[in-house]
């Protein structure tokens, strides 16, 4: 096993991964010659080589031969080789791939990026978003809020267009803590929100009571306080010392007096000790009012122990809370028009699918409704195609587009169709949205949920639908 003064490369096996990413940009940033392997370009793999990352999209290791240790390399690239090279590696690479396969057989040490993650946890103060729902968005925020601070995030930050924040003289890193795979049982936790504990990825956890089971031992693992919502299904297992705060109707902090008018919310936010009036959010949807609430939680626990003039803190507080402008892929408005809106979401569970709908019913609440779905993994589809069932057809109008496989194989019989709804491919689905807005006899919000590529057409869908 490589040391870590030995390491010399990091080589990401699936480099295009929005987590993925930012450990690569936190590498390349702290002066580490980082290179990659993802098996499609994006636009966040571009980026990536803008900025000096060099990433293959040919899955034959002879290219990291021919392209990783060639003279045109800097340095420390030119001699790849399992003494100085650490792989990092996401199980969305499938292990029979070739480029892993040599790896593997080389010798190289090949860690999972939750463990290469957990390594940046124990070296700072790390305020931890654990959840079925909300993670990004609130992590997302109380980066925003902490900022300058390290920061990890599961998505891109609209306030700054990248998804890892750093800050060399912070004692704080914020991080976005996945469930998946136990990968947040690899972390050291300092402070940590936990959303939600509805179940999910049963294709790992096998039955709900694991799942929950994960989050009880994740929250043994918190050295500093725990900020869980109100109410959830989770008994935590705090090691001694560790304080409990709940947020949430009914919790030490929460959201009072909301006021919603002419595309803005207003609330009182109810600390453990005093009120703060007047929280203007900068991205007006209802669910934020919760992601707020949580973060603005932690940034209030993270000032105590700074010791920041508490005028001070409250005025800059609200300033953050109303510039945050979200990040992508979360309840993204991309048109709206008397006509028709549009928006976008990530939305891949049944319960945040219920979320985004509510928050439209909210914001557009005399508008046609049709949704556009991708389901995503067969595992997920199977075991929760009831729960999907039901929560389609609150939609006006249901469209669904082939289920998104990621890392998995299909299951005979698991298909879109048992969801209900007309299945389109994706190179229909602008047609198809721009038939059935045009016969709408009323205003119509068109909803795109997913996560697969479907963001891929939200360009095509949002230009469609502007005509």
């Amino acid at each position: 096993m490589i040391s870590s003064q030995d390491i010399q490369n990091f080589f990401f096996l699936g480099i295009g991964g929005i987590g993925m990413s930012a450990l690569a940009r936190y590498f390349h940033q702290h002066g580490y010659p980082v290179s990659g392997y993802d098996r499609t370009p994006s636009a966040l793999t571009r980026e990536m080589e803008a900025e000096g990352i060099r990433i293959t999209y040919v899955d034959d290791p002879a290219i990291l031969h021919s392209q990783f240790s060639d003279n045109r390399a800097p340095s420390g690239l030119r001699t790849l080789n399992s003494r100085n090279t650490l792989v990092v590696r996401t199980p969305a690479v499938p292990e029979d791939s070739a480029i892993y396969t040599y790896l593997r057989e080389q010798g190289f040490d090949i860690r999972k990026r939750s463990e290469v993650l957990g390594m940046v946890t124990r070296e700072k103060k790390a305020l931890c978003v654990a959840g079925t729902h909300g993670k990004t968005t609130t992590s997302t925020m109380l980066a925003h809020l902490l900022n300058p601070v390290n920061a990890f995030l599961g998505g891109i930050s609209m306030n700054y267009g990248t998804n890892v924040l750093m800050d060399k003289e912070s004692e704080y890193v914020v991080v976005e803590a996945d469930e998946y795979d136990r990968s947040f049982h690899r972390l050291t936790p300092y402070i940590s929100v936990v959303t939600a504990v509805d179940a999910d990825h049963l294709d790992i956890y096998g039955t709900a009571e694991a799942y929950r089971e994960a989050f009880a031992h994740y929250t043994s693992l918190i050295t500093g306080a725990l900020v869980m919502k109100h109410g959830i299904a989770l008994e935590p297992r705090l090691q001694p010392g560790v304080k409990c705060y709940t947020y949430g109707e009914g919790g030490d902090f929460y959201a009072e007096n909301i006021r919603v008018s002419e595309g803005q919310i207003v609330f009182d936010f109810h600390t453990p000790e005093d009120v703060v009036h007047d929280i203007e959010l900068g991205v007006p949807v209802w669910v934020n009012i919760e992601n707020a609430v949580a973060a603005m939680s932690v940034a209030w626990l993270v000032n105590k122990e700074k010791n920041i003039h508490y005028s001070l803190f409250i005025n800059h507080l609200k300033e953050a809370v109303a510039s945050f402008k979200g990040v992508q892929r979360r309840f993204n408005i991309h048109l709206n028009t008397p006509k028709v809106a549009y928006i976008d979401d990530y939305a891949h569970h049944p319960q945040e699918i219920a979320t985004a709908i509510d928050s439209i019913r909210k914001v557009f609440p005399s508008r046609w409704l049709i949704g556009v779905f991708q389901p995503h993994l067969y595992t997920r589809t199977r075991d929760f195609a009831d729960e999907f069932r039901k929560v389609l057809a609150t939609m006006d109008e249901c469209i669904l587009l082939p289920i998104y496989p990621a890392r998995e194989e299909p299951i005979p019989g698991v298909t879109s169709e048992m969801l209900g709804g007309k299945v389109v491919q994706k190179s229909e689905l602008v047609d198809e949205l721009k038939r059935r807005v045009a016969v709408s006899q009323e205003p119509v919000v068109v909803l795109t949920v997913g996560a697969g590529d479907i963001d891929r057409l939200v360009p095509a869908v949002a230009k469609g639908l502007s005509e």
